[in-house]
């Protein structure tokens, strides 16, 4: 843990095409899928079809790695940036893009710490394939994803279109700070990105 860490995940959009950022550091505009880090597991057949319109997130939990947070919409401001969730232990989510279960990747941001320590996606690198990720709606269903695989990248290769391009299929992407600490500049070297796919 980085003590002095203080996270500001933010995304931004560039030329029709979102990417993350995270303070003092971000993303340069040409993605590449190169993992320094990944868990793999063979792709997931969905079992139930994307929703046509599904009711706002509210909540996600992620049992084995003890997540139980609740999730507050993110909307662009006028300079076309996401602001981090209010709180270290609250989840974000990108109101523009697709509800969970809806079809398309819907994106759900947190912070990895603080200055106080952990926050609410602190044990994101630790998730494994096959875990489930169950997210509460506004509507009292819940959208349940088992996880595909997860990835770490440098910050100057964030995968902009992997996470953010239309899917056939109704997935979920989250997203936090990884790797290593940089004490003079204050930030994290890298992402951590879960892929996630709808299974119930």
């Amino acid at each position: 843990m980085h003590s002095i860490a203080r996270l500001f995940c933010a995304l931004f959009l560039l030329g029709g095409g979102v990417s993350l950022l995270v303070s003092g550091c971000g993303t340069n505009t040409t993605p590449r899928d190169q993992a320094r880090v990944s868990d793999t597991a063979p792709t997931y057949r969905p079992v139930v079809p994307p929703d046509a319109q599904a009711a706002d997130p509210v909540r996600i939990r992620i049992p084995s790695i003890g997540v139980d947070s609740a999730v507050e919409p993110l909307e662009l401001n006028g300079d076309g940036v996401l602001p981090a969730p209010k709180t270290t232990w609250r989840a974000g989510w990108w109101h523009q893009g697709p509800e969970p279960g809806e079809r398309g990747p819907a994106v759900i941001v947190g912070h990895v710490d603080s200055k106080t320590g952990p926050a609410v996606f602190f044990r994101l690198s630790d998730i494994h394939a096959g875990a489930n990720i169950l997210v509460d709606r506004s509507d009292g269903t819940t959208a349940v994803f088992s996880v595909l695989r997860r990835a770490q990248y440098s910050k100057d290769q964030f995968p902009t279109h992997a996470v953010y391009d239309a899917t056939k299929d109704s997935q979920l992407r989250l997203v936090t700070c990884g790797g290593s600490f940089d004490h003079i500049h204050g930030r994290y070297l890298d992402n951590t990105v879960i892929y996630a796919q709808r299974v119930q």
